[in-house]
């Protein structure tokens, strides 16, 4: 406590946390368990160890729990690409169909369904519209247009089904476009593309190009596309919210098919993680891309990631076709690989200007705060994120915590 006081914290301030997450999730069964970690300049000011990573097997959470992270694989994707793009080998305005041939065609859909559509042209698609997911791709689960429903149809999302990478690029090189790329947003398939890229450009397995680039150098002994036999111990369960509430599990550790090599290695969602692995990761991007001796990106290209790219500099709310995606608020733009603060008053939640973030479908969550030098991780494993509001309440009972601000 007397560290998180020096770190500018309220320790009283800071035990509201774990009451609220106790009695609010834990104790009514809403979560299966809550692990949150905070830290300051790098140093631990908090962490929250509550409920049970298995309570079918009464096992307790513990601090090396082992996760399912889905869509917080996104921003370490899109770091592998970013590191790409200084080294030369792919250029963000590089147009996509230089890097899959296959997709020099491809049209924005105009009508019909199935096999039957018909497309008008597209503007070419270009890197930078995979990173800020303004491709046009999309995901079936939106279930939104018959776009997603073809997409359904082939189980083109599916991390266990039919398809590797391979297989995927080419099912999407038949399909039409949502919209011509660069025209809005759309939660998507996108950063899976991104992790073929990182595969096609450097020559290796996407599990292998980011365990070389980015897992051993940050030493995240635990972050994979699949689960050891080592860890096995340490997986926790995962649940599914139902519709009149209460929740059901929904992958049962011991024999999830996250104990297996996945056929589908995706970029956009296959990651299993530690809190004390995604923090380092998350403190990799607080530093400005180092990390204990190991350079990943330089501080410009990280400070270019955690710029609002968003076509004409709007937020979500003005360019989302997405009926879910893991930001829904006012003032948040979209950077290379994860969601920006550009605008805090418009939020309506304590945050700062150049904050980033991104979550994941089991309602995990990371946020990195360059003002305040603040990282967040929080994980759970509750399907789907938008069950319950626990992101935005977390940075709020955070920041009350927060005693000596660097905001001027």
């Amino acid at each position: 406590m007397s560290k998180a006081k020096s770190l500018g914290f309220s320790p009283d301030r800071l035990v509201r946390i774990d009451r609220f997450l106790q009695e609010k999730y834990i104790a009514t069964g809403r979560l299966p368990c809550a692990q949150f970690l905070l830290e300051r300049k790098g140093e631990t000011v908090h962490q929250s160890l509550l409920g049970q990573q298995d309570p079918e097997r009464g096992v307790s959470l513990a601090e090396d729990t082992v996760f399912r992270i889905y869509s917080m694989t996104k921003p370490v994707t899109s770091v592998a690409l970013m590191q790409l793009v200084e080294e030369g080998a792919v250029a963000l305005d590089d147009p996509v169909a230089r890097h899959i041939p296959e997709w020099a065609n491809l049209g924005v859909f105009q009508a019909g369904a199935g096999p039957y559509m018909t497309t008008t042209p597209a503007r070419p698609m270009q890197v930078v519209d995979l990173l800020r997911h303004t491709s046009g791709l999309t995901y079936g689960f939106q279930n939104r247009t018959n776009i997603d429903a073809a997409y359904r149809k082939q189980n083109l999302d599916a991390i266990f089904g039919d398809l590797d990478l391979e297989g995927m690029i080419q099912a999407l090189a038949k399909l039409p476009l949502e919209f011509s790329p660069g025209e809005a947003w759309n939660y998507s398939v996108s950063t899976d593309v991104v992790g073929y890229l990182v595969q096609k450009l450097t020559g290796r397995p996407l599990a292998d190009a980011l365990k070389e680039r980015i897992f051993d150098p940050l030493e995240m002994v635990d972050t994979g596309f699949s689960v050891r036999e080592d860890q096995r111990s340490r997986f926790a369960a995962c649940y599914e919210a139902l519709p009149g509430g209460g929740k059901r599990l929904q992958d049962d550790p011991t024999t999830s098919p996250f104990l297996g090599a996945p056929k589908l290695v995706s970029g956009g969602g296959g990651l299993v993680s530690t809190a004390a692995d995604y923090m380092r990761f998350a403190r990799m991007l607080l530093n400005g891309g180092e990390l204990d001796g190991a350079r990943i990106l330089a501080p410009k290209t990280i400070r270019l990631m955690a710029s609002n790219h968003l076509p004409g500099g709007a937020d979500l709310t003005q360019v989302s076709r997405s009926l879910f995606s893991e930001s829904t608020n006012a003032g948040i733009g979209f950077g290379l690989g994860f969601a920006v603060v550009f605008d805090p008053p418009k939020t309506l939640i304590p945050c700062s200007e150049g904050e980033f973030y991104w979550g994941g479908m089991a309602s995990t969550a990371f946020w990195v705060d360059p003002v305040e030098e603040v990282t967040a991780v929080f994980m759970t494993q509750l399907i789907p994120s938008s069950t319950y509001a626990i992101r935005r309440e977390l940075r709020t009972l955070t920041y009350a915590a927060l005693m000596e601000s660097n905001a001027r």
